[in-house]
C-alpha cells in the first residue's frame, strides 16, 4: 500500500484462492480493460463477462488475452453456458471454451431447468479441463430454495469439482440469497455457513451494503462477486476499515470505545 496504516487486516496475497474480489465486465472495451488493470487489477482476481456479452463485445479474443496476460482469471457468463445447453451444444461450448483460451468457466442453472444430477456431470466434465465455478440460486424473483436444498447443491458441486460455488444475486442484488429490497436472507446465509466453508463460496454482491454486510459477517477475506469495475476500490476499503461502514470493524475495543460518536 501506498503508507503505513496500523489495524488494517491482513488480506490474503495475489494469487489467492480466498478473500476473492470477482468484477463483472459488461462489454468494456479494450481501454476500458486496461483502465481497470491500471487503477484496480492489483485488488481483482476473476473477470466475469457478464451473461452473454461475450457473443456481441468487440475484441473479445484480445481482451481475454488481455486480462490473462494481468494473472487475472476470466470466465464468461453463465447465462451463456445455458444458452449453448439449451441448444443441445455442449461440445461446441467446450471448444469455444478451448478457442478463446480460457481456463475458467462457469456452470449455472439459473434461467433454465438442469436436472441436478445432469448439472453435476456437466461439472464433472469441465473439472478435467477448467477451473470450474458452479452458480447455486434462480435467477428469478420469488424463486425460494430451501436452506437444506441450498447446503446439498452446494456440497455435491464441490464434490463434483467445482473450485467455488457462486451465491446467486444476479447483477442487481434482489434475488438468490437476497429479498426484492437487496436485503439479505439471512437465516439462508446463516444456514449454508454452518454447513459449507466459507471459502468454498462466492458471494455475489453487487450493492454496497451487501458487501458490508457480508465483510461484517465473515471478514475482511470473504469472497464477493458482482462487483463493478467503479467499486473495486471503494469495495476494498470497505473490507480493510477504510470507509465508514466498516470504519470500526478492526480497531481495538480500548481505542474504538473512546472515539465512537
Amino acid at each position: 500500500m501506498n503508507f503505513n496504516l496500523p489495524f488494517i487486516p491482513e488480506r490474503t496475497e495475489q494469487p489467492r484462492s480466498n478473500g476473492l474480489t470477482m468484477v463483472m465486465d459488461k462489454g468494456l472495451s479494450m481501454n476500458g480493460a486496461r483502465n481497470l488493470v491500471e487503477t484496480s487489477g492489483h485488488l481483482t482476481d476473476l473477470i466475469k463477462l457478464g451473461f452473454g456479452t461475450s457473443y456481441v463485445s468487440r475484441s473479445l479474443k484480445e481482451k481475454i488475452d488481455f486480462y490473462h496476460s494481468q494473472n487475472l482469471m476470466v470466465y464468461l457468463g453463465g447465462t451463456l453456458f445455458e444458452a449453448f445447453i439449451a441448444r443441445d451444444m455442449f461440445d461446441e461450448y467446450r471448444k469455444l471454451l478451448r478457442d478463446l483460451n480460457l481456463e475458467t468457466v462457469e456452470v449455472s442453472d439459473g434461467s433454465i431447468h438442469i436436472p441436478h444430477d445432469k448439472k453435476l456431470e456437466y461439472i464433472s466434465e469441465l473439472a478435467k479441463d477448467f477451473r470450474v465455478l458452479s452458480e447455486v440460486g434462480s435467477k428469478e424473483e420469488g424463486i425460494l430454495i430451501a436452506p437444506g436444498k441450498w447446503v446439498k447443491m452446494m456440497e455435491t458441486e464441490l464434490a463434483a469439482g467445482s473450485w467455488k460455488v457462486i451465491a446467486e444475486a444476479r447483477e442487481s442484488g434482489n434475488v438468490g440469497i437476497y429479498r426484492p429490497n437487496g436485503t439479505a436472507h439471512v437465516v439462508l446465509v446463516n444456514k449454508i455457513l454452518a454447513k459449507v466453508a466459507a471459502e468454498n463460496i462466492l458471494w455475489e454482491a453487487p450493492q454496497k451494503a451487501q458487501q458490508v454486510w457480508f465483510i461484517k459477517l465473515i471478514g475482511a477475506n470473504v469472497n464477493l462477486g458482482n462487483i463493478a469495475p467503479h467499486d473495486v476500490i471503494p469495495c476494498e476499503t470497505l473490507r480493510i476499515g477504510l470507509r465508514g461502514d466498516t470504519f470500526f470493524e478492526h480497531l481495538p475495543k480500548e481505542i474504538a470505545d473512546q472515539i465512537k460518536p
